[in-house]
């Protein structure tokens, strides 16, 4: 049962890693965003890409969804000596995958080679791919100037007002090797609960990417990061408002309908289903708030029931 995700971070390891407690991992194809990569202090960095990786790999810090568990930050207190408080907080053990990711990269190695060789490396089975081995840093245009994203959540604390988001190389981004294959064979493809601007975005704005989901759109499945007019993680629900989109399981659903043919809302929003419907879309209402390990993988198993239907089949 090929499954392949679209992903962003903490969000989506969450259903991430309750698909793979709940099925064989090595049949999991996880594409994931790299809008958020970034240049620090020479070192480059890919959030999403290790929020993922941990996670499957079971070593992610479980209270912070991201970095290492039992992590220290000997290297960030020094750092701070020499040039002040460092906004954007690495672990020790976190510092050596970004200078293991950078020496590759500086020796002509593909970032989806880099990616593969630290997957191997924790012991994940499953397959984790960047979107693409350009960069395209996703650059927040705001109130106060054009950020890189990770100034604007991280550093800004997502206090801006945001006025448009572009992706920096896209014309000229391609799909890193996989990508599409994965799209095209997988048995279901799932749309992770991310934030569908900035984490889903980057992704489909790859060539090829948003093609491919149309003409497989019966296989496709979303779970909504937005219940209740809230964000699960993160600032979704206040950018989808400042740039003008709904944030509601409705809001998410339009921005989806062209590639999605069935969504996940949670029972807070079952009201919106006949709305949704309207939109040619089969709604799936289940929890989707996710707490703690049984709740992922109840979420998941939902999702694997769906890929398994008959309506999934249809479409292979």
């Amino acid at each position: 049962m090929d499954i392949a995700a679209l992903a962003g971070g903490v969000g989506a390891s969450k259903l991430l890693l309750g698909l793979i407690r709940i099925m064989d991992p090595r049949e999991l194809t996880v594409i994931v965003n790299t809008g958020d990569d970034i240049v620090l202090d020479g070192l480059s960095i890919s959030p999403d890409l290790d929020i993922v990786t941990y996670t499957l790999a079971e070593v992610v810090n479980p209270e912070t969804g991201w970095g290492f568990r039992d992590e220290t930050f000997r290297a960030l207190e020094q750092l701070a000596v020499y040039r002040g408080p460092q906004w954007f907080h690495l672990g020790d053990r976190d510092l050596a995958t970004h200078i293991h990711r950078t020496a590759m990269l500086r020796a002509g190695k593909r970032l989806s080679e880099v990616a593969n060789s630290i997957r191997e490396a924790l012991g994940v089975p499953s397959t984790i791919l960047p979107m693409t081995d350009q960069p395209v840093p996703t650059m927040i245009h705001t109130s106060q100037g054009r950020l890189h994203f990770q100034e604007y959540l991280v550093e800004r604390q997502a206090e801006p007002n945001i006025q448009a988001i572009s992706f920096e190389g896209i014309a000229g981004a391609r799909p890193a090797p996989g990508v599409l294959e994965a799209l095209e064979g997988a048995r279901g493809i799932v749309i992770c609960p991310s934030n569908p601007l900035i984490s889903i975005g980057p992704i489909l704005a790859i060539a090829g990417v948003r093609e491919t989901l149309q003409r497989r759109r019966s296989c496709v499945v979303a779970v909504c990061p937005i219940v209740g007019g809230k964000s699960l993680k993160g600032p979704s629900d206040r950018m989808l408002a400042q740039l003008g989109h709904d944030p509601s399981a409705v809001g998410v659903a339009r921005m989806y309908q062209d590639i999605c043919g069935t969504m996940v809302i949670d029972p807070v929003d079952a009201t919106q289903r006949p709305a949704i419907e309207e939109l040619g879309i089969d709604v799936i209402v289940h929890p989707t708030i996710m707490r703690n390990l049984e709740d992922k993988e109840l979420v998941a198993r939902r999702i694997l029931q769906f890929t398994a239907s008959e309506k999934a089949g249809a479409a292979r």
